[in-house]
């Protein structure tokens, strides 16, 4: 199971602390804290939704925009019942951040409707997804406001979300989301991007510790789309997956599990749980198994002070946003556990989208080889950026304390040729 939620956990306070954090062992302004604590922009709307059985059905819908001092704000929509706004913000903040890792030129922004599509019908998600760009087309557009996929969204929601607000504005704007179809703008390998980025950021992480990927033990919690994808590319590079975890169940076999066969077997059944030849596990235990790579790749809050003790793994490379919380952290550079954060391992998914909205402004498409090319080209850049910057600095700080100061640094260069800030 991977929804093992920590409420306690207030993502947004963890988002904020992680910036003053950051601005503190940097020596910067305190207005450059005061600049990105909070969303420059945050809109609550009611979305009212016809459903199939001629009811309406009113759900909240949200968007933060949190800081575009680099360029447009960017970020994904996700359709999940637990949703609120803390975490909208944070993930908007975190998004921020991870383009100033990346070194992409977007700004961070999130957006989410609390529901569970798990209940709803195709043509209800449908009526959701175009209500939600109509309430928000007021603060979105392609030089302001790029939105994409995220949990329990994919690539028909954004065809619909563009093809809404084509509508309104009265003239074709397929730029105004990524993650699209490729039929009406999408980019080739934009689905599997966010996975396979993190392949790269996994094989330049045990290349940096002087670990060998052939028959590295890894561990992978989650198999959506990224952890799926993960898993597959980890297999080509010689891996051995021996457990996996998704929302229903787990499954675990020391010898190794078939990547391919896996997910296969999940889009069949929907779920990793009682794939053949394994045995059942859960989170808990995997997280304390005896393996080489750990890739929490599903929700947020799940590395906590309870599991953190007990991991085993010489690495972590979170495929998740905010899987682990501040106190695992802590615990996590205690044991001298090396940490990939959430905003350079899984930066893969917004590189992409940023080649969609290049070749959505200019109408001319690259190759699937030209897109694979670019991607690991800046994903390796990105980590070997960071590790770079990492080992230049004192106190003995981690990969996400490097990762905050990179991009806070970026960050505050560019707001202060701005005046933004001192």
């Amino acid at each position: 199971m991977t929804n093992n939620k920590n409420t306690h956990v207030n993502p947004f306070q963890v988002a904020q602390h992680q910036i003053e954090h950051a601005v503190e062992q940097l020596g910067l302004p305190q207005d450059v804290y005061e600049r990105l604590k909070n969303p420059d922009r945050f809109m609550e709307a009611a979305i009212p939704v016809e459903m199939d059985d001629g009811k309406i059905r009113v759900f909240t819908g949200y968007r933060a925009q949190h800081n575009n001092v680099l360029g447009p704000y960017k970020g994904g929509i996700r359709f999940h019942p637990e949703v609120d706004a803390d975490e909208v913000k944070a993930l908007s903040i975190w998004m921020t951040i991870k383009c100033a890792v990346a070194q992409v030129p977007f700004g961070g922004g999130k957006g989410a409707v609390a529901c569970n599509p798990q209940q709803m019908s195709a043509k209800e998600i449908e009526r959701l997804s175009r209500r939600y760009i109509w309430a928000m087309s007021p603060i979105l557009g392609s030089k302001v406001d790029i939105p994409a996929p995220d949990v329990n969204t994919n690539a028909q929601v954004m065809a619909w979300m563009a093809d809404e607000y084509s509508k309104i504005r009265q003239y074709n704007d397929f730029g105004i989301v990524t993650g699209k179809p490729l039929e009406v703008g999408g980019c080739i390998g934009r689905e599997a991007a966010t996975g396979k980025g993190l392949a790269y950021v996994i094989r330049e992480a045990a290349r940096a510790k002087n670990l060998s990927l052939k028959n590295a033990v890894i561990a992978l919690q989650g198999f959506g789309k990224v952890g799926s994808a993960t898993a597959r590319f980890l297999g080509k590079l010689g891996c051995k997956i021996i457990a996996v975890t998704d929302i229903f169940g787990g499954v675990y076999n020391k010898n190794g599990l078939d990547p391919e066969k896996l997910s296969e077997y999940c889009r069949e059944t929907g779920s990793v749980k009682d794939f053949p030849g394994g045995t059942d596990i859960g989170n808990e235990e995997l997280f304390a198994l005896d393996c080489d790579i750990l890739v929490p790749a599903a929700l947020q809050n799940q590395i906590t002070a309870e599991t953190a003790p007990g991991i085993k793994a010489k690495i972590i490379v979170e495929g998740a946003n905010g899987p682990t919380t501040p106190e695992a952290d802590v615990i996590l550079k205690e044991k001298n556990i090396f940490v990939v954060p959430d905003i350079l391992a899984n930066s893969g998914g917004v590189t992409v989208s940023y080649f969609e909205w290049v070749q959505n402004n200019y109408t001319y498409y690259w190759t699937e080889k030209e897109i694979e090319s670019r991607l690991e080209l800046k994903m390796v850049e990105a980590f070997n950026h960071v590790f770079a910057y990492m080992n230049q600095l004192e106190n003995n700080v981690t990969m996400r304390e490097a990762a905050f100061m990179y991009a806070l640094q970026r960050l505050a260069e560019a707001m202060k040729m701005r005046g933004w800030c001192g």
